[in-house]
């Protein structure tokens, strides 16, 4: 989440008119995240979020992200579920952009998350999975293996000004990965941006997930390799294996990983620290001086692609 595209108070007044949500009392930005303008609304009717699709997010896909979200809260997944307006509709368009209002999910994210509370991410990941095998529509990864060497040409001339080598890495591990990618794992769809800051928690349970807006059909086991790059590292860059068993624990307690899963669970997570890696480069030698908008450092995802490099097995992860 993140603040590109300013709205005023005049401009969400004559928005709401389209809603059946009352009048607003109050509205504010919200700067976490990278993707799309994000704030918070509370109205005499409730607490909602209303969200402005920037570039990254075409038009075209919401259809998939909002619908999944619908599906999943059906199936009691705890995720925000879209406001439909006096016509139906889910989307419109604001200042120039599509927008649409979604529930809000009470709860905190967690800076430090412990092992319980991996145990628990894992858990609701593997539900996610068996939740969204029942949804109809299919959309594929754009961040996948597919897209990362734009993403890597479009950021090779900066790369070494914000770490020394970076170029080379990247280059190497692209070439390393399209030669031994997996094709031939367990597909459906996945959640790929399930990290502390998009999971809520109240009293050490959690209540939410969030930012469903890189939400696509790819292999399950590359979004458990996801997940395990974003929530097992400590701040010093170490892997901690006891949160990375309790993550895979809590996944497996839903879902059993097959053997051809756990073989390529390291090549996963090379791809899945990679695709991050990437991401925040773009996202940190294109920024937007004037956007609302905290940009997370690449350096990180750098540091954990060499360490999977390193990786010959899954049971360096805690499996």
């Amino acid at each position: 989440m993140a603040v590109y595209t300013d709205v005023s108070f005049e401009e969400l007044e004559v928005f709401l008119q389209d809603y059946d949500l009352g009048s607003a009392h109050v509205f504010k930005g919200i700067a976490e995240g990278v993707s799309n303008s994000n704030y918070y609304l509370q109205t005499n009717k409730g607490t909602f979020i209303l969200t402005l699709y920037e570039a990254r997010v075409e038009a075209k896909d919401l259809p998939f992200y909002l619908g999944l979200m619908g599906h999943l809260a059906g199936k009691d997944i705890p995720c925000p579920t879209p406001v439909h307006g006096r016509d139906g509709a889910v989307t419109r368009t604001l200042n120039g952009k599509p927008a649409a209002i979604l529930s809000f999910l009470d709860g905190v994210s967690l800076r430090r998350p412990t092992a319980e509370h991996c145990a628990q991410a894992g858990r609701v990941l593997s539900e996610l999975h068996q939740a969204g095998a029942s949804f109809a529509m299919r959309l594929e990864n754009a961040l996948g293996l597919k897209g990362w060497r734009k993403l890597a040409r479009e950021c090779a001339d900066q790369a070494d000004g914000i770490a020394q080598g970076l170029r080379a890495l990247i280059d190497e591990e692209l070439g390393a990965l399209e030669r031994s990618w997996p094709g031939d794992l367990p597909d459906g769809v996945i959640h790929a941006d399930m990290f502390p800051d998009n999971v809520l928690f109240i009293d050490d349970r959690i209540s939410g997930i969030i930012d469903f807006y890189f939400a696509c059909n790819d292999p399950l086991a590359y979004d458990l390799a996801v997940t395990l790059n974003a929530w097992c590292f400590e701040i010093d860059g170490a892997y901690n294996v006891t949160k990375g068993r309790a993550l895979i624990a809590g996944y497996q307690a839903r879902r059993r990983l097959g053997a051809n899963e756990i073989a390529a669970l390291p090549l996963l997570c090379r791809g899945a620290a990679l695709r991050f890696l990437l991401t925040r480069l773009y996202d940190w030698v294109n920024r937007d001086p004037g956007a609302l908008v905290r940009v997370k450092d690449p350096r990180e995802y750098a540091r954990r692609l060499r360490f999977h490099r390193n990786i010959k097995s899954a049971e360096a992860y805690g499996l």
